[in-house]
């Protein structure tokens, strides 16, 4: 089964969102920690936004190597590829809104702009 159109373009646009999530949480880490460095006070947040990275980080890479796995098995990709797919997109798009409302409350509880 070909993906269609509107599939590659889910992924793609997941993928995209996904690369600017993980910008995000990286960017705010690092100007966490230049202008307050590794206290006590930030130690908390420094690691939610380093786990935070990692969680965007998974999906990212899995719908990387799900899309390349599939397009190799083309014109027949396995049943259970393609749900996979389907559920790493889901888990995704879950992943993007608790990251970037817990990117947004940290930046705000510490006055990164």
């Amino acid at each position: 089964m070909k993906l269609s159109d509107e599939m590659l373009t889910t992924i793609f646009s997941l993928q995209r969102q996904l690369a600017v999530g993980i910008e995000e949480a990286s960017a705010a880490e690092w100007k966490l920690n230049e202008q307050y460095g590794e206290t006590a006070e930030t130690i908390v947040e420094l690691e939610e936004l380093q786990n935070a990275r990692e969680r965007l980080t998974m999906p990212y890479s899995r719908l990387h190597t799900l899309l390349l796995r599939i397009l190799e098995f083309q014109p027949l990709a396995p049943a259970a590829m393609l749900n996979l797919l389907a559920q790493t997109l889901e888990q995704g798009e879950l992943a993007i809104d608790a990251v970037a409302a817990s990117v947004r409350e940290i930046k705000s509880n510490w006055d990164l702009t």
